[in-house]
């Protein structure tokens, strides 16, 4: 299984919101900056958060993405569903491209089953609010850009 760019640019804002502005609105080009994520790509993955509930948008000189409700009660499983759709291991017969081999007998099928629902409640057992406390663990520090500019 490989996570796309997508999901973890998207923990990895959301994480932001909740770690340097304690979830209150913060603007897209203070995340980018910080995180080092496009912000046009930003925009595309705000829009799917929006939608989905996690995110909330205030317009305004003090406006921006906040989280829509508290960083505890959002998973890395919600913001993967909302951005990726449900986790499959192995597609069902009619929903592979043609010609791919199906998972293969039902015993097969059903242990790729188990092992995807495994796997949804590893990121559904991991809150945001988690990753900020590993973020603190680590010594990050509020605020202020983990980047390093160097001067030659």
């Amino acid at each position: 299984m490989k996570l796309s760019n997508k999901g973890r640019y998207g923990v990895r804002a959301l994480f932001d919101i909740a770690f340097h502005n304690d979830g209150r609105p913060t603007q897209i080009r203070e995340i980018a900056g910080r995180e080092m994520i496009p912000a046009r790509f930003l925009e595309q993955i705000f829009q799917d958060l929006k939608k989905a509930g996690i995110l909330g948008a205030k317009r305004g000189p003090r406006g921006g993405y906040h989280l829509a409700r508290p960083a505890s009660e959002i998973t890395l499983g919600d913001v993967f569903r909302a951005l990726e759709g449900p986790i499959v291991v192995c597609p069902a017969e009619d929903e592979g491209p043609r010609g791919a081999e199906p998972c293969g007998p039902d015993a097969t099928a059903a242990a790729f089953k188990d092992l995807a629902v495994a796997i949804e409640k590893a990121f559904d057992d991991i809150s945001i609010a988690d990753v900020v406390r590993r973020g603190e663990a680590l010594g990050l520090r509020r605020g202020e850009s983990e980047r390093v500019d160097f001067v030659i």
